[in-house]
């Protein structure tokens, strides 16, 4: 059995199915991880979504933004954007039943016998394992429960930036979601900013990468994370980033977690980039 891990699919279906096809994935014998936003953005987002439907157990998926908004839109708390591409899942007549699945999907994933933790964008650096854990769960909590239309006509937001233990109510939540969908650069005390989308390097002084904030309390995870396309796949000390950007015409990236050794040194991490990568363009 091969564990694969995968990056933002926005969908694109076709890259994916080949993709799959190259690491020779055997739905009755492999298993999948996807690191969220299997919509939007790419021209077939309702066969993406169908298929990953179809998988059951052998995949897991985490929620990412652009499927947290695809939920907004189908409550009716938000209008499509010029550039959204999955109206292809809400006109489908299986678009309830979609929906309510995508409604389901997990914030975070996590295994201990792998030894990963999957997340779309990256853990606040105040959290740990568990309260990342405990972070997750109340969103998924509500997501799932009778009040999650509610919670969706106020999940959008650029406030509070700062995580504080006595965060409560639609604040936490919103910074909770935030974090976990929408984190690339922090200042030093972990606030977040959103203006900054470009890889690192190109942020103003006093913003560093998430997963760069020294004192960081998940430092001694193995996070597998998407979102940001302009980093790019990029292997850190506890960290794989696996979004390289097949919605703009790069292509998908898996990484095999069942082959993957635990990091030794940052020395080597060069040494063994392309070790286990496997890519297909559009």
């Amino acid at each position: 059995m091969a564990v694969y891990a995968i990056g933002d699919v926005q969908g694109c279906f076709d890259p994916l199915r080949r993709l799959l096809d190259k690491l020779d994935f055997d739905p009755a014998r492999d298993r999948l991880w996807l690191t969220g936003d299997l919509v939007n953005r790419g021209p077939k987002s309702l066969e993406t979504v169908r298929f990953v439907r179809g998988l059951g157990a052998t995949a897991v998926t985490v929620l990412g933004n652009h499927d947290l908004t695809l939920l907004a839109i189908a409550a009716g708390h938000v209008k499509p954007g010029k550039k959204d591409t999955f109206h292809d899942v809400l006109d489908a007549p299986d678009a309830a039943e979609l929906i309510d699945w995508i409604r389901h999907l997990p914030m975070l994933h996590h295994d201990d016998a792998l030894g990963f933790t999957m997340v779309h964008a990256g853990l606040s650096p105040h959290w740990d394992l568990d309260l990342a854990r405990t972070c997750a769960a109340e969103v998924e909590a509500v997501l799932r429960g009778p009040d999650h239309a509610d919670f969706l006509a106020h999940m959008f937001g650029s406030e509070p930036r700062v995580w504080h233990d006595e965060l409560a109510g639609e604040e936490r939540l919103r910074h909770i979601v935030n974090v976990m969908t929408r984190m690339r650069f922090c200042g030093p005390d972990g606030s977040l900013s959103f203006d900054q989308k470009g890889p690192p390097g190109s942020q103003p002084p006093g913003l560093k990468p998430w997963f760069e904030l020294p004192g960081r309390r998940n430092a001694g995870l193995r996070l597998i994370t998407g979102h940001w396309a302009a980093l790019g796949y990029h292997r850190a000390p506890g960290l794989y980033a696996l979004d390289s950007g097949c919605i703009w015409g790069q292509h998908l990236t898996a990484l095999r977690l069942d082959a993957v050794e635990p990091p030794c040194c940052v020395d080597c991490y060069e040494m063994r980039k392309t070790k286990n990568r496997a890519d297909q363009g559009i």
